[in-house]
């Protein structure tokens, strides 16, 4: 244990002068330089914003107003990299740059990379002055072997993981920059995702997603969050399709602690009478958990088919999610933890939860000119579910029922069975106009318009005593709209700096009627309307160098839960968020390095108060004022071509000004606590990120991941008996890939998870009170896996 201690004082040092020396170095390296231009076929017109770089690398660069570029010579055995949305990508190899000597190249466009021109007008891109990581399907695979998404994203910078069974699979989620799930926006295909009424997204809905993911980006910040939630913490755009012109089939099963297993089958039919494509996917999951009982069955499809005509595109998504888990929601208080980390409170046989959410898209692209193209999208989500506890000793007039009276004996209490529903509908469309001059401008005018309407109600299926079999003691609907229109800009001033806007107007209808699970009325009406305005500018110093400064600001509303579980009579208010980022991106042939600034200041923003309700989500209040400063570094550093090291950093500072902690007595009277300045509930100070790449053969590639995450408070006091220690993880990944004669192509996985079996919490609630003139505490925590592994295997025919 001493080892680890010193570890967690040296680390975060290391790692931050490890990269300013890394950093220091690159220049170090002499280097020859490309010079070319990039232009568009039809017209021979120059190219502007066109990526340019190396495959399998972090270096590369985009094209200026006038389609050139300048760009590191690597390696002979490196492959050049030209696209540029909508075109045909152009993989040059060294043979192809010495035949073309005046380094001219000319991009087609091409009808089927029309998956692409559907989300880009929700991407960021080097222009959009933010900060922003791109995951791809390769690194996804690599480390997909049944763990939920959250779990995949990891290592990314200023993220965090929970996970509720310990194991990574079951309910799982994530922060950035400390900032919860209800804050983050999260798109599939530019489809809003997240729930309506909750803003946040369970990912135990979508089980093994992963593998239908053609690629990644996670914005920090406000991000170019078009539709959908608003964002605050950051963005997370995923495109599921990805146009595939060759058929392929492939098979993928993992297994390891805790009785997990993956299964996973996909089909692809590659393009068809040059129009058609059609996609599939089955995955079944499951796992014990590293709680007790805390079990996950989790099944899950995706289909897709596709037409790509001359001028017009047209895609139709089918995706589901079927889950089964144990209850381990709760967590464990603080003294049983040090006794058994594996407790769970719960023993009732059906204490689970089930659900099944059914997503449908229909996404459309036309080109309307050599310069313009229109998308037209719609989508149909359907959620329906319940979970099942079993509740012992409970007031007969708490479920609205009377007191039953056998002889002379009055029952006013009694055990029961009671299960709590969701039934929901959302739906609606998302569109954009978008527009290219392929020179100085580019813009998109867009928007989205959906409606949610869910309905929750609660059965009593058993009770020991009840006057009657069967009762339904609470029903409410909300119906919610979200009407959003937006306007892009992209104007390349010069040849050196580049100007960015974004300006939305969000409009929000929230009607809520019926009682709720504790007979409180919460029949209601509120409407929001937000102007979310968003500039930016970026500077090119050099082909290697670029700087960047954005302003954005972020409007949201509360959440169902915060009108529901409100302890006064006073209504939650909307937040606002100011977000001022400030950046550096440095690309050499050896690495790419990044840092970035971050200044958010929050007016009324919703923290927790430390306390949970029923189904074990966090009570949350307004407080005037708030802020989050601090800076992110990333890099990407090749020793060679066998050895690699990719790392991030994130030192922060988040504090909450004048937070009014109020302490229950039971008898009625309230301790009220001020709190002038103090840190903002699940904000580490410090998050870092390492993988340490090694590849000894073409085949085979080992990696050692890291992540280390500083001290986090449970509620916005600061009291260090209200806390998560910090703990520092490591991972081992080893992976074989072969492909003998006459066979599929074989790829084997070994991960070994947390090898310094480091015990640790990532999550937990707490809650205080007043008994006898004295404040008691109750910590809860949700500990985490110790040492454990997953083996996987593939084949890819």
């Amino acid at each position: 244990m001493k080892i680890i201690s010193n570890i967690y004082e040296f680390y975060p040092k290391a790692i931050f002068l490890l990269l300013i020396s890394i950093f220091s170095s690159f220049n170090s390296f002499s280097q020859n330089i490309l010079n070319g231009i990039v232009k568009e076929i039809e017209t021979n017109s120059p190219l502007a914003g066109a990526s340019v770089y190396w495959k399998n690398t972090n270096i590369g660069t985009r094209t200026d107003q006038n389609g050139r570029f300048k760009i590191s010579q690597l390696s002979v055995d490196d492959q050049l990299v030209i696209s540029f949305i909508g075109f045909e990508k152009l993989v040059l190899s060294e043979s192809d740059l010495q035949k073309n000597p005046e380094l001219e190249f000319s991009l087609v466009k091409s009808t089927y990379q029309s998956d692409e021109v559907v989300v880009s007008a929700t991407r960021a891109n080097q222009n959009s002055g933010m900060a922003f990581t791109n995951v791809n399907k390769e690194d996804l695979a690599k480390r997909n072997a049944g763990q939920d998404l959250p779990i995949l994203l990891n290592f990314t910078p200023s993220l965090i993981t929970t996970s509720d069974a310990g194991a990574g699979i079951g309910y799982t989620g994530l922060r950035i920059r400390g900032t919860d799930a209800t804050r983050i926006n999260v798109t599939v295909n530019g489809i809003p995702i997240n729930d309506a009424e909750s803003q946040g997204v369970y990912w135990v809905n979508m089980p093994d997603f992963a593998s239908s993911v053609s690629s990644i980006q996670i914005q920090r910040g406000v991000g170019t969050s078009s539709n959908g939630a608003g964002a605050f913490g950051g963005t997370i755009n995923i495109q599921s399709n990805e146009f595939t012109k060759d058929s392929y089939a492939e098979i993928n099963s993992s297994a390891g602690s805790f009785n997990s297993f993956k299964n996973t089958i996909k089909i692809g039919s590659g393009l068809i009478g040059n129009h058609f494509t059609f996609d599939g996917r089955l995955s079944k999951i499951s796992s014990d958990g590293f709680v007790d009982r805390a079990f996950s069955n989790l099944k899950s499809y995706y289909l897709s088919g596709a037409y790509f005509g001359k001028k017009s595109f047209f895609r139709l998504n089918a995706f589901s999610g079927a889950e089964k888990t144990y209850q381990s929601w709760n967590g464990i208080d603080e003294s049983t933890l040090k006794a058994n980390r594996k407790f769970n409170a719960f023993t009732y046989e059906n204490q689970t939860d089930n659900y099944q959410q059914d997503h449908y898209q229909f996404l459309t692209n036309h080109t309307l000119s050599s310069h313009w193209s229109l998308n037209a999208n719609l989508f149909y989500t359907k959620g329906f579910g319940y979970y099942e506890e079993f509740k012992e000793s409970r007031k007969l007039n708490n479920y609205g029922l009377p007191n039953v009276i056998i002889g002379s004996e009055t029952i006013e209490e009694t055990d029961l069975i009671q299960q709590k529903w969701l039934d929901n509908d959302f739906y609606g469309t998302t569109f954009s106009l978008d527009y290219q001059s392929f020179k100085k401008l580019s813009t998109s005018l867009g928007g989205g318009y959906n409606i949610f309407d869910g309905l929750h109600f609660g059965d009593i299926i058993w009770a020991e005593f009840a006057p009657e079999k069967g009762f339904r003691w609470y029903k409410n609907k909300t119906f919610k709209t979200d009407f959003n229109l937006y306007s892009k800009t992209n104007l390349q001033v010069s040849n050196k700096f580049n100007i960015y806007t974004d300006l939305q107007i969000r409009v929000v209808d929230l009607d809520m009627i019926g009682t709720a699970n504790q007979l409180q009325t919460i029949t209601q009406k509120h409407k929001y309307s937000f102007f979310n305005p968003k500039f930016g500018a970026t500077s090119t110093i050099s082909d290697k160098l670029q700087t960047y400064i954005s302003f954005s600001v972020g409007q949201k509303e509360p959440n169902r839960t915060d009108f529901v579980d409100k302890d006064n009579k006073e209504d939650p208010k909307s937040e606002k968020l100011q977000d001022l980022e400030l950046g550096l991106r440095y690309n050499s042939a050896k690495g790419a390095f990044s840092i970035n600034g971050f200044w958010m200041n929050y007016k009324d923003q919703l923290v927790v108060t430390g306390a949970i309700n029923d189904v074990g989500n966090p009570i949350r209040t307004n407080i005037p004022k708030s802020k989050r400063v601090g800076v992110e570094l990333e890099y990407n550093y090749s020793f060679s071509n066998k050895l690699a090291w990719a790392a991030n950093a994130t030192f922060s500072k988040n504090t909450v000004s004048d937070f009014v902690e109020l302490i229950p007595d039971y008898e009625g009277f309230n301790l009220i606590v001020n709190h002038k300045k103090a840190d903002i509930a699940y904000s580490p100070s410090t998050i870092l990120g390492s993988q340490l790449i090694f590849k000894p053969a073409k085949q085979i590639e080992l990696a050692l991941l890291s992540k280390y995450i500083g001290k986090q408070y449970l509620d916005n006091t600061s009291n260090e008996a209200r806390k998560l220690n910090p703990y520092f993880t490591n991972d081992v990944r080893v992976l074989y890939d072969f492909k003998p004669k006459s066979f599929p192509k074989i790829s084997l996985g070994l991960y070994l998870n947390n090898v310094l079996n480091e015990q640790y919490e990532n999550n937990g609630y707490t809650f205080s009170y007043l008994y006898e003139n004295e404040v008691t505490t109750e910590n809860y925590y949700y500990p985490q896996a110790g040492r454990n592994f997953m083996v996987s295997a593939s084949l890819k025919f």
